[in-house]
Protein backbone atom coordinates (compact mmCIF):
# COMPACT_ATOMS: atom_id res chain seq x y z
CA UNK A 1 0.00 0.00 0.00
CA UNK A 2 1.24 3.30 -1.27
CA UNK A 3 1.92 5.55 1.46
CA UNK A 4 1.40 9.13 -0.30
CA UNK A 5 -0.26 10.80 -3.02
CA UNK A 6 0.80 14.09 -3.43
CA UNK A 7 1.58 15.74 -6.34
CA UNK A 8 5.46 16.76 -6.56
CA UNK A 9 6.73 20.40 -7.63
CA UNK A 10 9.80 19.69 -9.60
CA UNK A 11 12.81 21.54 -9.24
CA UNK A 12 13.62 24.25 -12.06
CA UNK A 13 17.47 24.01 -11.63
CA UNK A 14 19.17 20.34 -12.65
CA UNK A 15 22.08 19.78 -10.01
CA UNK A 16 25.13 19.60 -10.76
CA UNK A 17 27.96 16.91 -9.90
CA UNK A 18 29.00 18.54 -6.78
CA UNK A 19 27.06 17.71 -3.11
CA UNK A 20 26.51 21.16 -2.97
CA UNK A 21 22.73 21.79 -3.04
CA UNK A 22 20.36 24.06 -5.01
CA UNK A 23 18.22 26.37 -3.17
CA UNK A 24 15.40 25.74 -5.77
CA UNK A 25 14.61 22.86 -4.10
CA UNK A 26 13.86 24.78 -1.06
CA UNK A 27 10.60 25.66 -2.37
CA UNK A 28 9.32 21.86 -2.64
CA UNK A 29 6.47 21.89 0.06
CA UNK A 30 4.98 18.55 -0.36
CA UNK A 31 6.68 15.11 -0.41
CA UNK A 32 7.04 12.85 -3.43
CA UNK A 33 5.44 9.75 -3.98
CA UNK A 34 5.51 6.86 -6.58
CA UNK A 35 2.99 8.24 -7.94
CA UNK A 36 5.56 11.03 -9.78
CA UNK A 37 7.70 8.37 -11.07
CA UNK A 38 7.38 7.82 -14.34
CA UNK A 39 7.32 3.97 -15.18
CA UNK A 40 6.98 4.15 -18.94
CA UNK A 41 9.76 2.35 -21.33
CA UNK A 42 11.02 6.02 -22.33
CA UNK A 43 11.57 6.61 -18.91
CA UNK A 44 13.28 3.03 -18.38
CA UNK A 45 15.57 3.79 -21.29
CA UNK A 46 16.18 7.50 -20.11
CA UNK A 47 17.36 5.78 -17.06
CA UNK A 48 20.08 3.33 -18.21
CA UNK A 49 21.37 6.04 -20.57
CA UNK A 50 22.45 7.96 -17.84
CA UNK A 51 23.86 5.39 -15.53
CA UNK A 52 25.75 4.20 -18.16
CA UNK A 53 27.14 8.34 -18.64
CA UNK A 54 27.78 7.86 -15.01
CA UNK A 55 29.56 4.67 -14.77
CA UNK A 56 31.51 5.62 -18.21
CA UNK A 57 32.07 9.07 -15.88
CA UNK A 58 33.88 7.18 -12.94
CA UNK A 59 35.75 5.33 -15.10
CA UNK A 60 37.87 7.87 -17.05
CA UNK A 61 38.29 9.05 -13.41
CA UNK A 62 39.69 6.09 -12.43
CA UNK A 63 42.28 5.97 -15.05
CA UNK A 64 43.09 9.70 -14.54
CA UNK A 65 43.94 9.23 -11.03
CA UNK A 66 45.84 5.85 -12.09
CA UNK A 67 47.71 7.67 -14.58
CA UNK A 68 48.87 10.58 -12.27
CA UNK A 69 49.74 7.42 -9.29
CA UNK A 70 52.15 6.08 -12.11
CA UNK A 71 53.82 9.04 -13.25
CA UNK A 72 54.46 9.62 -9.45
CA UNK A 73 56.20 6.67 -8.48
CA UNK A 74 58.34 6.69 -12.19
CA UNK A 75 59.45 10.49 -10.75
CA UNK A 76 60.29 8.67 -7.29
CA UNK A 77 62.34 5.53 -9.12
CA UNK A 78 64.25 7.97 -11.19
CA UNK A 79 65.10 10.30 -8.27
CA UNK A 80 65.85 6.94 -6.59
CA UNK A 81 67.95 5.79 -9.04
CA UNK A 82 69.97 9.24 -9.39
CA UNK A 83 70.93 8.90 -5.64
CA UNK A 84 74.33 8.20 -4.57
CA UNK A 85 75.89 4.70 -5.21
CA UNK A 86 75.53 1.90 -2.54
CA UNK A 87 78.98 1.51 -0.19
CA UNK A 88 80.28 -2.19 -0.52
CA UNK A 89 78.57 -2.77 3.22
CA UNK A 90 75.08 -1.94 1.62
CA UNK A 91 75.89 -4.00 -1.48
CA UNK A 92 76.49 -7.16 1.13
CA UNK A 93 73.38 -6.26 3.03
CA UNK A 94 71.19 -5.95 -0.48
CA UNK A 95 72.81 -9.00 -1.70
CA UNK A 96 71.21 -10.77 1.33
CA UNK A 97 68.07 -9.69 0.77
CA UNK A 98 68.05 -11.16 -2.72
CA UNK A 99 68.43 -14.02 -1.31
CA UNK A 100 65.53 -14.79 1.20
CA UNK A 101 64.51 -17.89 3.34
CA UNK A 102 63.17 -20.29 1.20
CA UNK A 103 59.08 -20.46 1.46
CA UNK A 104 58.09 -22.73 4.38
CA UNK A 105 56.97 -26.03 2.37
CA UNK A 106 53.41 -27.03 2.44
CA UNK A 107 51.94 -30.38 3.35
CA UNK A 108 49.14 -31.99 6.19
CA UNK A 109 52.17 -31.62 9.15
CA UNK A 110 53.04 -28.07 8.00
CA UNK A 111 49.71 -27.16 7.81
CA UNK A 112 48.55 -28.83 11.39
CA UNK A 113 51.39 -26.80 13.11
CA UNK A 114 51.63 -23.76 11.23
CA UNK A 115 48.20 -24.03 9.84
CA UNK A 116 46.80 -23.13 6.58
CA UNK A 117 47.52 -19.98 4.23
CA UNK A 118 44.12 -19.32 4.34
CA UNK A 119 43.74 -19.46 8.03
CA UNK A 120 46.89 -17.74 8.24
CA UNK A 121 45.36 -14.83 6.59
CA UNK A 122 42.51 -14.90 9.00
CA UNK A 123 44.35 -14.86 11.86
CA UNK A 124 45.84 -11.52 10.74
CA UNK A 125 42.57 -10.17 9.69
CA UNK A 126 41.22 -11.04 13.10
CA UNK A 127 44.17 -9.20 15.24
CA UNK A 128 43.33 -6.20 13.05
CA UNK A 129 40.28 -4.45 14.47
CA UNK A 130 37.19 -4.73 12.20
CA UNK A 131 37.00 -1.24 10.89
CA UNK A 132 40.78 -1.44 9.31
CA UNK A 133 39.73 -4.65 7.46
CA UNK A 134 36.57 -3.66 6.19
CA UNK A 135 36.29 -0.33 5.69
CA UNK A 136 37.93 2.08 3.63
CA UNK A 137 38.22 4.25 6.65
CA UNK A 138 38.18 7.73 4.60
CA UNK A 139 34.63 8.73 5.96
CA UNK A 140 32.48 8.22 8.78
CA UNK A 141 28.54 8.34 7.34
CA UNK A 142 25.37 8.62 9.71
CA UNK A 143 22.20 6.98 8.94
CA UNK A 144 19.08 9.04 10.52
CA UNK A 145 15.48 7.56 11.01
CA UNK A 146 12.90 10.16 11.48
CA UNK A 147 9.47 9.11 11.85
CA UNK A 148 6.65 11.88 11.06
CA UNK A 149 3.75 12.77 12.07
CA UNK A 150 0.54 11.69 9.57
CA UNK A 151 -0.95 15.21 9.77
CA UNK A 152 2.80 16.64 9.55
CA UNK A 153 4.48 15.50 6.74
CA UNK A 154 4.61 18.90 4.27
CA UNK A 155 5.32 21.10 7.31
CA UNK A 156 8.13 18.77 7.76
CA UNK A 157 9.60 18.73 4.58
CA UNK A 158 9.54 22.36 4.26
CA UNK A 159 11.35 22.67 7.55
CA UNK A 160 13.74 20.18 6.58
CA UNK A 161 14.18 21.27 2.89
CA UNK A 162 15.37 24.56 4.04
CA UNK A 163 17.50 23.14 7.18
CA UNK A 164 19.48 20.30 5.43
CA UNK A 165 20.89 22.05 2.09
CA UNK A 166 21.64 25.82 4.43
CA UNK A 167 23.98 23.38 6.47
CA UNK A 168 25.31 20.93 3.45
CA UNK A 169 26.65 24.10 1.59
CA UNK A 170 28.29 25.70 4.65
CA UNK A 171 31.83 24.97 4.12
CA UNK A 172 32.75 25.34 8.09
CA UNK A 173 30.57 22.87 8.95
CA UNK A 174 32.58 19.90 6.85
CA UNK A 175 29.65 17.66 6.23
CA UNK A 176 28.17 16.08 2.82
CA UNK A 177 24.61 15.89 2.63
CA UNK A 178 24.38 12.31 0.89
CA UNK A 179 20.96 12.01 0.06
CA UNK A 180 17.29 12.25 1.47
CA UNK A 181 14.53 9.64 0.83
CA UNK A 182 10.84 9.50 1.66
CA UNK A 183 9.57 5.86 2.32
CA UNK A 184 7.29 4.70 0.06
CA UNK A 185 7.01 1.20 0.71
CA UNK A 186 8.18 0.09 4.31
CA UNK A 187 8.04 1.96 7.52
CA UNK A 188 5.41 4.82 6.01
CA UNK A 189 6.18 8.73 6.64
CA UNK A 190 9.97 7.46 8.10
CA UNK A 191 12.47 9.67 6.32
CA UNK A 192 16.23 8.69 5.48
CA UNK A 193 19.10 10.56 5.27
CA UNK A 194 22.57 9.73 5.05
CA UNK A 195 25.31 12.05 5.92
CA UNK A 196 28.98 12.16 4.84
CA UNK A 197 31.86 13.38 7.38
CA UNK A 198 35.83 13.01 7.39
CA UNK A 199 36.03 10.23 9.51
CA UNK A 200 34.83 10.52 13.63
CA UNK A 201 37.02 13.93 14.10
CA UNK A 202 34.92 15.42 10.97
CA UNK A 203 31.72 14.52 12.47
CA UNK A 204 32.57 15.89 15.69
CA UNK A 205 33.43 19.32 14.26
CA UNK A 206 30.33 19.23 12.21
CA UNK A 207 27.98 18.42 15.17
CA UNK A 208 29.50 21.23 16.85
CA UNK A 209 29.62 23.50 14.39
CA UNK A 210 26.10 22.99 13.52
CA UNK A 211 24.89 23.06 17.10
CA UNK A 212 26.14 26.29 17.75
CA UNK A 213 24.66 27.86 14.11
CA UNK A 214 22.03 30.60 15.46
CA UNK A 215 19.31 29.21 14.21
CA UNK A 216 19.74 25.28 15.33
CA UNK A 217 17.83 25.92 18.35
CA UNK A 218 14.93 26.94 16.41
CA UNK A 219 15.21 23.73 13.84
CA UNK A 220 15.29 21.29 16.67
CA UNK A 221 12.34 22.80 18.78
CA UNK A 222 10.01 22.93 15.36
CA UNK A 223 11.90 19.30 14.30
CA UNK A 224 10.45 18.14 18.09
CA UNK A 225 6.86 19.18 17.21
CA UNK A 226 6.40 17.31 13.35
CA UNK A 227 8.26 13.70 14.25
CA UNK A 228 7.11 11.15 16.69
CA UNK A 229 11.14 9.24 16.68
CA UNK A 230 14.27 9.67 15.30
CA UNK A 231 17.22 7.19 15.41
CA UNK A 232 20.77 7.69 14.42
CA UNK A 233 23.54 5.38 13.81
CA UNK A 234 27.34 5.86 12.92
CA UNK A 235 28.58 3.87 9.82
CA UNK A 236 31.53 3.04 7.91
CA UNK A 237 31.44 1.84 4.37
CA UNK A 238 33.08 -1.42 2.93
CA UNK A 239 35.79 -0.79 1.36
CA UNK A 240 34.84 -3.14 -1.40
CA UNK A 241 31.65 -0.79 -2.30
CA UNK A 242 32.28 3.26 -1.94
CA UNK A 243 29.98 5.56 -1.85
CA UNK A 244 28.74 6.84 -4.99
CA UNK A 245 29.41 11.00 -5.54
CA UNK A 246 26.10 12.89 -6.31
CA UNK A 247 23.88 11.42 -9.48
CA UNK A 248 20.70 12.21 -11.12
CA UNK A 249 19.56 8.92 -13.12
CA UNK A 250 15.76 8.88 -11.38
CA UNK A 251 13.64 6.34 -10.54
CA UNK A 252 13.08 4.85 -6.93
CA UNK A 253 15.65 3.49 -4.83
CA UNK A 254 16.06 0.19 -2.25
CA UNK A 255 17.83 0.53 1.07
CA UNK A 256 18.03 -3.32 2.39
CA UNK A 257 18.84 -3.48 6.18
CA UNK A 258 20.18 -6.70 7.28
CA UNK A 259 20.87 -7.79 11.15
CA UNK A 260 23.75 -10.47 11.37
CA UNK A 261 24.26 -12.77 14.23
CA UNK A 262 27.01 -11.25 16.46
CA UNK A 263 31.03 -12.23 14.44
CA UNK A 264 29.44 -12.53 11.41
CA UNK A 265 30.43 -9.21 9.96
CA UNK A 266 34.32 -10.41 8.86
CA UNK A 267 32.52 -13.44 6.60
CA UNK A 268 29.55 -11.44 5.00
CA UNK A 269 32.20 -8.76 3.60
CA UNK A 270 34.41 -11.72 2.38
CA UNK A 271 30.91 -13.37 0.39
CA UNK A 272 29.79 -9.55 -0.54
CA UNK A 273 32.96 -8.61 -2.01
CA UNK A 274 32.46 -11.29 -4.42
CA UNK A 275 28.89 -11.47 -4.90
CA UNK A 276 28.72 -7.47 -5.55
CA UNK A 277 31.00 -8.10 -9.12
CA UNK A 278 28.02 -10.61 -9.94
CA UNK A 279 25.17 -7.89 -9.07
CA UNK A 280 27.05 -4.64 -10.43
CA UNK A 281 26.50 -6.41 -13.76
CA UNK A 282 23.13 -5.86 -13.71
CA UNK A 283 21.89 -3.53 -10.64
CA UNK A 284 23.18 0.09 -9.77
CA UNK A 285 24.56 0.21 -6.26
CA UNK A 286 24.14 3.61 -4.34
CA UNK A 287 26.64 2.18 -1.21
CA UNK A 288 27.11 -0.33 1.47
CA UNK A 289 27.64 0.50 5.28
CA UNK A 290 28.14 -1.45 8.64
CA UNK A 291 27.31 0.70 12.02
CA UNK A 292 29.82 0.92 13.93
CA UNK A 293 27.38 2.97 16.33
CA UNK A 294 24.22 2.43 17.18
CA UNK A 295 22.15 -0.76 15.76
CA UNK A 296 25.48 -2.88 15.73
CA UNK A 297 25.82 -5.92 13.42
CA UNK A 298 23.12 -4.30 11.40
CA UNK A 299 24.84 -3.61 7.55
CA UNK A 300 22.53 -1.27 4.85
CA UNK A 301 22.53 -1.86 0.91
CA UNK A 302 21.33 0.70 -0.80
CA UNK A 303 20.64 0.65 -4.28
CA UNK A 304 18.56 2.19 -7.12
CA UNK A 305 16.23 1.11 -10.25
CA UNK A 306 14.24 3.41 -12.95
CA UNK A 307 11.13 1.57 -11.26
CA UNK A 308 9.38 -1.35 -9.08
CA UNK A 309 9.28 -3.61 -12.80
CA UNK A 310 12.63 -2.90 -13.55
CA UNK A 311 13.80 -3.49 -9.78
CA UNK A 312 11.95 -7.32 -10.17
CA UNK A 313 13.61 -7.85 -13.70
CA UNK A 314 16.70 -6.74 -12.64
CA UNK A 315 17.27 -8.74 -9.14
CA UNK A 316 15.90 -12.38 -11.42
CA UNK A 317 18.86 -11.82 -14.00
CA UNK A 318 21.21 -11.54 -10.99
CA UNK A 319 20.71 -15.49 -10.59
CA UNK A 320 22.34 -16.10 -14.22
CA UNK A 321 25.18 -14.42 -13.29
CA UNK A 322 28.09 -16.53 -12.26
CA UNK A 323 29.02 -15.88 -8.76
CA UNK A 324 25.55 -14.51 -7.39
CA UNK A 325 23.56 -17.67 -6.19
CA UNK A 326 27.11 -18.64 -4.03
CA UNK A 327 27.08 -15.74 -2.41
CA UNK A 328 22.95 -15.96 -1.62
CA UNK A 329 23.85 -19.63 -0.39
CA UNK A 330 26.49 -17.98 2.13
CA UNK A 331 25.43 -15.18 3.04
CA UNK A 332 21.45 -16.16 4.08
CA UNK A 333 22.78 -18.25 7.10
CA UNK A 334 24.29 -15.16 8.72
CA UNK A 335 21.05 -13.51 8.81
CA UNK A 336 19.11 -12.67 12.00
CA UNK A 337 16.57 -10.40 10.28
CA UNK A 338 16.57 -8.64 7.10
CA UNK A 339 13.91 -5.37 6.07
CA UNK A 340 13.22 -3.88 2.53
CA UNK A 341 12.07 -0.31 2.26
CA UNK A 342 11.29 1.51 -1.42
CA UNK A 343 12.64 5.25 -1.02
CA UNK A 344 11.54 8.27 -2.92
CA UNK A 345 14.74 11.00 -3.34
CA UNK A 346 13.20 14.25 -2.01
CA UNK A 347 14.07 17.14 -4.12
CA UNK A 348 17.37 18.81 -2.48
CA UNK A 349 18.88 15.16 -2.08
CA UNK A 350 22.17 15.00 -4.36
CA UNK A 351 21.77 11.26 -5.22
CA UNK A 352 18.84 11.21 -6.89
Amino acid sequence: MLCRNITRVAATTPRSGVRALSSTAMQQSSAPSMGDINPSRTAVDSFNKKQKAFREQLLEAQKEREARALAHRKQQAASSQSAQAPTNETTGATAEKKHPEPSRKTGPLTNLIYGTKEGRELDAQIEASFSQVLARGKYVHSIVFHEVKPDKVDEYVKLVGEWYPKMANLPENKVHLVGSWRTEVGDCDTFVHIWEYQKYEGYHDSRYNITHHPEYADFERKLATLISSKKISLMQEFSFWPTTPPRQLGGVFELRSYTLHPGNLLEWETHWRRGLKARREVMEGVGAWFVQIGDLNTVHHLWQFANLEERRARREQSWSIEGWSDTVHKTVPLIQEMKSRILIPMPWSPVA
